[in-house]
């Protein structure tokens, strides 16, 4: 009895290890057993291996408690079939904040606040083993009992980040479990701190953006940004991104890293034009803005008659420019369901107008929207559920991909029954040629899942083929020349060639929207303009592939120049200045000659007679 019955146990085990990513979109993949009232879906990718671990929340003895499932790369579950449940704690009957965070050493660390009014950290390994314990670690000395974030570090550690309805409590985890200092943030004008993200910098430093806001359900808001090293020191300065805008709290912002160091900032709100738009800020590795304004730059124009919001945003690894899917909808009724897809870069052009519509399901909600971009910078999928009636609960799983410019590919349905679905609150994003998405049937219960890829293939993925290194210019510089003989003005720009000679270069223009295409044998280029200002960026082209933009000293990817057709210095007397510029073009805000740092600047302002004039100024110790 005792042979037939490991027999069965050992058929069993190897049904299940085969068990993988399935191509039928009628029935999808079984991530973990849950209960019907589940929810709260995150999930985190390895991607080095392309394991991906999904967090869920559910009502257990301790509460509304999370649990956690890990899944190769195949689609095979690793733990038991209802997941690691945190057993030692007491949860709230309403949910606090949880966050996961794939660590580079292969890892997990879920971070969330209990019901006794602190937070912790949990970490597990790839093989299900408590690396922390099962308390896990407590976090902010005992502060920061709410809404709680992790990302992961560079060296196995996270970065975790706490709140307690008036300050926020940042603080470096070890990948051992030690503790690096706290660091506190608050605002000492009486104003609350709260609903903060994290983004990873270079070196392993953090930015935090945060939202200052006044009591009230309504009420005025603010976006910061700071940067903090591992020890807790604060590297960059606080820095507004957003000016108050007066909304409901509960619209909060997201942030994601640009890939170069700095981040995107997006809140959608009806401060401005009276009606719901989606608005995007940026910063770079510094932490200063570089889009012009604190009010940000809308993916559609003002539009009372619709709201443009729900939106989910990714970034191209290549161009690092912002891809926003968002949901358009009537101001009056609310009762249309548009799904549309937009283009931003870190300066803040807006690349596709309007936007591009993806589906028009007429009064059938579209919700759980979700765009991710293929790894290697070719396009991206949108993924959303669509319901098939105007008050019901019922959707399907539908995903389409596009290219890098917005025109169509494919279009897939992802799972095809008609049932009520509670979507994750995000994908794993597009690693060895796959996307996941994860929902929870309402209904029965039960953790599903889907692949895709980049083709819209579901099942078995093959990995694509990393391009060949395609190396981008470096030191990109400009400055503003005036040419006395043709009395106008012009951008000068210049660059560092890369180590393989390309075949050309591409010299784009935002404002008027050209490439100019220059001599591989060259590494400058004299631009004669009108008047106004102009955003450059630059590429190298080879045979297979086209690079990244170049970056310049102070970490962005695009010069701005500002062409007058006036003399670049002069002798008439500057009586007032009206802005401050680098030799790269990148304009400061709010600074006197007085507060430069130790270099060259141009200085631009009127003279006695009203005349706009610029002046070369040498800034020395």
């Amino acid at each position: 009895m005792k042979r037939t019955l490991l027999i069965i146990l050992g058929v069993f085990t190897f049904i299940t290890l085969k068990a993988q990513w399935i191509d039928d979109n009628t029935s999808n993949t079984l991530i973990a057993t849950t209960s019907s009232d589940a929810g709260e879906i995150y999930l985190a990718t390895n991607p080095v291996t392309g394991d991906t671990y999904a967090q869920w929340c559910q009502f257990h003895s301790n509460g509304w408690s999370p649990a956690l499932q890990r899944i190769t790369f195949d689609g095979v579950p690793q733990w038991r079939p209802e997941g690691i449940q945190f057993e030692t704690h007491s949860f709230s009957s309403m949910s606090e904040g949880v966050a996961i965070a794939a660590t580079t050493d292969g890892g997990v660390v879920s971070c969330f606040a209990a019901y006794d009014d602190h937070t912790y950290a949990v970490k597990i390994d790839a093989d299900g083993n408590f690396v922390w314990g099962e308390q896990g670690i407590q976090l902010f000395d005992g502060a920061g009992f709410s809404r709680a974030e992790v990302i992961a570090g560079n060296d196995g550690g996270v970065w975790t980040l706490g709140y307690d309805y008036v300050s926020l409590y940042l603080q470096y985890v070890n990948a051992d479990g030690t503790l690096n200092p706290v660091a506190y943030i608050y605002d000492n004008t009486g104003l609350k701190c709260a609903f903060g993200q994290l983004t990873l910098g270079n070196d392993n430093n953090v930015f935090v953006t945060y939202e200052k806001l006044g009591n009230g359900m309504y009420t005025d808001k603010q976006i910061f940004v700071a940067g903090y090293a591992v020890d807790g020191t604060q590297i960059s300065p606080e820095t507004q991104l957003m000016s108050s805008q007066s909304f409901q709290s509960t619209y909060i912002h997201h942030a994601l890293s640009d890939g170069m160091g700095g981040g995107y900032v997006y809140i959608w709100h009806p401060g401005i034009g009276a009606s719901f738009n989606t608005y995007v800020f940026h910063f770079n590795q510094n932490g200063a803005p570089t889009i012009s304004g604190t009010n940000g730059v809308p993916v559609h124009s003002a539009d009372p008659d619709n709201f443009y919001f729900d939106a989910y945003a990714t970034v191209d690894p290549i161009s690092h420019d912002l891809i926003l899917a968002y949901r358009q909808t009537d101001s009056y009724l609310q009762s249309q369901s548009k799904v549309y897809i937009n283009r931003i870069t870190s300066s803040g052009y807006v690349m596709w107008d309007e936007g591009k519509l993806v589906i028009d399901n007429g009064t059938n909600p579209c919700y759980d929207i979700k765009v991710d971009a293929f790894q290697y910078g070719e396009g991206f999928v949108v993924t959303y559920l669509k319901q098939n009636s105007p008050g019901g609960t019922s959707s399907i799983v539908e995903a389409q991909g596009f290219t890098d410019k917005g025109e169509p590919l494919w279009t897939k349905v992802m799972s095809s029954n008609y049932n009520w679905k509670v979507g994750a609150e995000n994908t794993s994003g597009f690693h060895n040629g796959q996307n996941i998405m994860m929902w929870v049937n309402a209904e029965t219960g039960g953790l599903y899942g889907q692949n895709i890829g980049q083709n819209g293939e579901m099942g078995e993925i093959t990995p694509p083929i990393p391009p060949a290194p395609c190396d981008a210019p470096t030191h990109l510089q400009g400055e503003y020349i005036y040419n006395p003989n043709t009395e106008s003005g012009a951008a000068l720009i210049s660059w560092t060639a890369p180590e393989t000679t390309p075949l050309h270069y591409n010299l784009y223009c935002e404002e008027t929207k050209e490439v100019i295409e220059i001599d591989a044998a060259y590494n400058s280029y004299y631009d004669e303009r009108n008047p106004g200002g102009y955003i450059y960026r630059l590429t190298a082209v080879y045979e297979d592939c086209e690079s990244n933009f170049a970056m310049t000293e102070t970490g962005d990817n695009y010069l701005l120049i500002e062409v007058t057709s006036i003399p670049e210095d002069t002798d008439e007397t500057m009586v007032s200045i009206t802005k401050v510029y680098t030799l790269t073009g990148q304009q400061l805000r709010d600074v006197t000659p007085e507060a430069l740092s130790p270099g060259v600047y141009i200085l631009q302002g009127l003279d006695q007679k009203g005349n706009l004039i610029n002046k070369k100024i040498h800034i020395k110790k």
